[in-house]
Parts: structure tokens; C-alpha cells; sequence
């Protein structure tokens, strides 16, 4: 394994990309009410103008690419937690897939208060990580290439061009969402419960598989791990014209795939064509975005006065598990039936996603006086290490 890593210690950086992912991910989820998208009807016109430009621009920025960069530092946790295992003699793959595992139960405690949730699927495809460990940079990077152009994608789409006849089958996810649906409008919190670990994760795993996330997820991770390796979220002069140049690339190549998405839906007549090329360039172009984000923040944080102001969100990243699943209580419970059930517009389900977001990092600023972990990652680290002798 070639390891260019600089340090195995935490990374402040990687502690900011996450607070701010996790940041991204509850202002999204609050807009769109924890997937249960139920709002009402405005007439007055200022209103009706916030209310678009918050969805259009939220969406723009952060859907699809909050969830990236918390998939991207999944893989470089692991490497930082196996690299220090590495130094010590011990092998950390197996236990990582206990700890998967382990993740997979605290994602059907956060199933069952939110509709599609992903620490499931994380938990699923989060073998890919041991799988290449020991492989070498080129190998890895390789992998994660051919997993990010979505190879199932691709062979559908030749597929449907050497057959025209082929008709694509209706979605998966329709036959859960409907139920689904119905339940977080009138339902109980048992019959909600019920409903999330069943159709619940049913939707959202057959809306991943149908969405590229099953490939790109695990490419994601490899990248982040790629990114531990070559110790990237470090400061060098070497690795600032690294993100420069993944900035500038980034952008170049986000607008025209970006402009893409519309051309192929509009001109192309043949659904079953139309789909798969569709989503491989939707796929493509918020991971380009994703990684100009991404870009800019490391930037950000070591060559601007703005690394203190930066820097002071880096508790709330630090909890960024107690903080995703404890979004879903809370968001859950302000919007689904069986909680307030609150109709809100786009503007204030901003502003309820803003307060989410001030009370849990105030509570994050509170407990790491007197705490090194977080709540759930406590309970975490200490479940993963459990039966191995000190």
C-alpha cells in the first residue's frame, strides 16, 4: 500500500467539511419536511418568491452533494482509523466490519423515525472500504472511477441502444413511497415505526439503487480513503495547488454536464435511452459540484483570515452521528403526523432547519468541555472495540 499520509491524528479540516455536510444535510431534510414533502398553499407574492428561490437554491447546492462529502469522510475516517491500527501491529478490517455492522443498527434506529435515511446503506456497501485497503493507490483510484461512471448505467443504456424495442420497467421505489406516504400523513408513531423499517427502507434502498447511489457511495468512500492516503486534508503548498487545480477542473466540468441533464430529458424521445444517460450525467455533475465544495472549503480554511470563524464548527462536526440521527427525531417529530405535524412553507422550513441546526451545535459546543466524543460515537468506539483484550 502506498501510505503518503502525513499524520494519523485528527484532521480539523475533515471535522469542518463535516459539521458543514451535516449542516447541509439538516437544512435539506428540513426543506423537504424528512421526505415527507406536504406544504401549503401561499397566495401572498414576496412569500411565493422566497419560497422559490430558498427551494431552487438550497436544492442547487447542497441536494446531492451534503450527502457526497459525508460519504467522502466516511472513507477517510477509516483510513485514519486504519492507518493507526496499522501502527500498532493490528489489522483493522475485520474489526471495521463489526463496526459496519454496528452502523447498521444505529441506522435502523434512525429508519425508524425518518423515511430514507443512509447509514444503511452505508453499512451495506461499506465493504468496499476493507476490500481495498491493502490495494495500492492506482488500484483504488481505478475502482472508484469505474464505480462513479455507473457501469450498470452504462450497460443499460447500450443495451437500450441496440434494442429499441426495450422498454424500461417502472421504478422500484413508486410501489413503497405511496404507503409511505400515507402513513406520515395519518399514522400513529407505532404505525410510523412499523412503516419506516419496512416500506420505509424498502423506498430508500430501491431509490439509492435506482439513483446511482449504490455505485457512487462506495466510490465516494474509496476517494476519501484515497484522500487520507495521500494525506491531502494536510497543509503543503503542494496539496493547496492540489485543491486549486480540483477547483478549477471541478467547475469546468460541472456546468456543461450540469447543462446536459435538461438536453438529454428534452431531446431524448426513448425513455429506456433517456434514463440511464440521464442519471450517469446528473450523477457526474453533482459530483463535480461536490468536489468544487469541497475544494473550497479546505481553501478556505488555510489560506483565508476565515480559519477561527471556520474552526468553530468543528465540534458539531465531531458529532456528526449523534447529530444526523438525533435531525431525525427531532424533524420527524416537527412534521410527521404523529408529532406536531407542523405545515410549513419553504421559508420557515428553513428557518425550523436553521434552529435544529443552532440547538445542536450549541449542545456540541457544551458537551466536548467535559466529553472527547460524542454521545453515540461513545457508544460507537466502545461497541467496535468490545471483546478485544488492551
Amino acid at each position: 500500500m502506498n501510505n503518503n499520509a502525513t499524520t494519523t491524528s485528527r484532521i480539523d479540516v475533515a471535522d469542518v467539511l463535516r459539521g458543514l455536510a451535516v449542516l447541509g444535510i439538516v437544512l435539506l431534510h428540513s426543506l423537504e419536511h424528512f421526505n415527507f414533502y406536504s406544504f401549503p398553499a401561499t397566495e401572498n407574492v414576496w412569500l411565493k418568491f422566497s419560497n422559490s428561490a430558498i427551494w431552487d437554491s438550497v436544492t442547487f447546492v447542497l441536494a446531492g452533494k451534503a450527502y457526497g462529502i459525508f460519504a467522502l469522510l466516511f472513507g477517510f475516517s477509516f483510513f485514519i482509523q486504519d492507518n493507526n491500527q496499522q501502527t500498532r501491529g493490528y489489522d483493522f478490517r475485520m474489526r471495521f466490519m463489526w463496526r459496519l455492522l454496528l452502523l447498521f443498527l444505529w441506522g435502523q434506529l434512525n429508519a425508524a423515525f425518518f423515511t430514507a435515511e443512509v447509514l444503511v446503506l452505508y453499512a451495506l456497501v461499506g465493504f468496499v472500504l476493507p476490500l481495498f485497503a491493502r490495494c495500492s493507490n492506482r488500484t483504488v483510484l481505478i475502482a472508484a472511477a469505474i464505480m462513479m461512471i455507473q457501469p450498470l448505467e452504462i450497460a443499460e443504456l447500450i443495451y437500450a441502444l441496440l434494442n429499441p424495442e426495450y422498454t424500461a420497467p417502472a421504478p422500484l421505489d413508486s410501489q413503497y413511497w405511496g404507503p409511505a406516504y400515507k402513513v406520515l400523513a395519518e399514522g400513529s408513531f407505532m404505525e410510523t415505526v412499523k412503516m419506516n423499517l419496512w416500506e420505509g427502507q424498502l423506498a430508500s434502498l430501491t431509490w439509492a439503487w435506482e439513483n446511482a447511489r449504490f455505485f457512487q457511495t462506495p466510490a465516494l468512500f474509496l476517494l476519501g480513503m484515497w484522500i487520507g492516503r495521500r494525506g491531502l486534508f494536510c497543509y503543503s503548498e503542494s496539496n493547496m495547488r492540489f485543491w486549486m487545480a480540483t477547483a478549477a477542473i471541478s467547475l469546468a466540468a460541472f456546468f456543461p454536464l450540469d447543462g446536459l441533464v435538461p438536453m438529454l430529458r428534452n431531446f431524448i424521445e426513448n425513455r429506456a435511452v433517456a434514463g440511464p444517460a440521464t442519471l450517469i450525467a446528473s450523477s457526474l455533475a453533482k459530483f463535480a459540484f461536490m468536489m468544487f465544495l469541497v475544494s473550497g472549503v479546505v481553501l478556505l480554511y488555510y489560506l483565508s483570515p476565515l480559519k477561527k470563524a471556520m474552526s468553530k464548527i468543528i465540534p458539531y462536526g465531531k458529532m456528526s452521528l449523534t447529530n444526523y440521527i438525533t435531525q431525525s427525531i427531532i424533524g420527524s417529530a416537527i412534521f410527521y403526523n404523529w408529532g406536531l405535524h407542523m405545515q410549513l412553507d419553504h421559508t420557515r422550513s428553513l428557518l425550523v432547519g436553521i434552529a435544529i441546526f443552532v440547538a445542536q451545535f450549541l449542545f456540541a459546543r457544551w458537551w466536548f468541555k467535559s466529553h472527547a466524543h460524542g454521545p453515540l460515537e461513545y457508544i460507537w468506539k466502545k461497541a467496535t472495540w468490545i471483546g478485544k483484550r488492551k
